[in-house]
């Protein structure tokens, strides 16, 4: 049967989720757009709910499990990519424990607390794994990790990755008890360069938010490192500052 009405209960259910974060969050549920989102998301053993499918756009037999086959013009009014690709999923949302996290011996992570925009964050998954980071853990977060448009803008990076949420407190009790030399980025005459440390052994590098920078939490715990620049400006958009120290971890590795 194919749902041709915007007041269908399982559209108005799916619309709201795609827009509201705190429904997502209470529904335990999540939704990915698109057919390489949605392949990752399976390949990495994330759980589907259901799938919508716009069968004049997607007419593959990729997704296995519950479907409901949506006209084009409700697909139109879901997707958030427009008519893009035709196969949006609900997943269940994973739970994600810091304390399960079992780090490899020379592991890297990238630490953002407070981040704002799905934008950003999405970029930041693609860097972390296009680099190969062992974790990214993101504290006191300001958006959620299963944003629609976290999930586009890292294009199902986010499903392959070792994803964490957590307090300062929390975070700082893991990085100790696993033995990370640990450092924050900020502007101060104490900074040293980045490419003049070790990173090929265990290094938790904490980036802070957008307006703001690092909290006093860590500026008072850690020492600081810088990216080196030359030209007028001082500072850089944070998911390109987190990109370059990915790729100085990734560059001193494979030495």
């Amino acid at each position: 049967m194919m749902i041709e009405s915007f007041q269908n209960e399982k559209i108005k259910n799916l619309t709201r989720l795609i827009s509201d974060n705190r429904f997502r969050k209470k529904s335990g549920v999540f939704v990915v757009e698109g057919k390489q989102e949605n392949e990752r998301a399976l390949k990495f053993g994330f759980e589907v709910q259901e799938f919508f499918i716009c069968e004049s756009i997607f007419n593959e037999d990729f997704p296995k499990g519950k479907r409901s086959l949506v006209s084009e013009k409700v697909y139109e009014k879901i997707a958030y990519r427009g008519s893009s690709e035709g196969i949006i999923g609900i997943y269940q949302t994973p739970k994600n424990d810091l304390a399960t996290f079992s780090p490899k011996e020379n592991s890297a992570i990238i630490i953002v607390e407070g981040i704002e925009k799905p934008g950003n964050l999405g970029a930041i998954l693609r860097s972390c794994e296009a680099f190969g980071i062992d974790g990214l853990i993101i504290t006191d977060p300001k958006t959620d990790l299963y944003n629609p448009n976290v999930i586009r803008s890292s294009v199902g990076c986010l499903f392959g990755m070792n994803v964490f949420t957590a307090t300062n407190e929390t975070t700082s009790q893991f990085l100790e008890k696993n033995k990370y030399t640990i450092y924050s980025t900020f502007m101060d005459e104490s900074a040293e360069d980045l490419d003049q440390k070790d990173f090929t052994k265990k290094t938790a590098i904490i980036f802070g938010t957008e307006h703001s920078g690092i909290s006093d939490y860590w500026m008072t715990k850690t020492p600081n490192i810088l990216i080196p620049m030359v030209g007028t400006i001082d500072s850089l958009n944070l998911s390109n500052a987190v990109a370059i120290t990915c790729y100085e971890i990734l560059r001193q590795k494979r030495k």
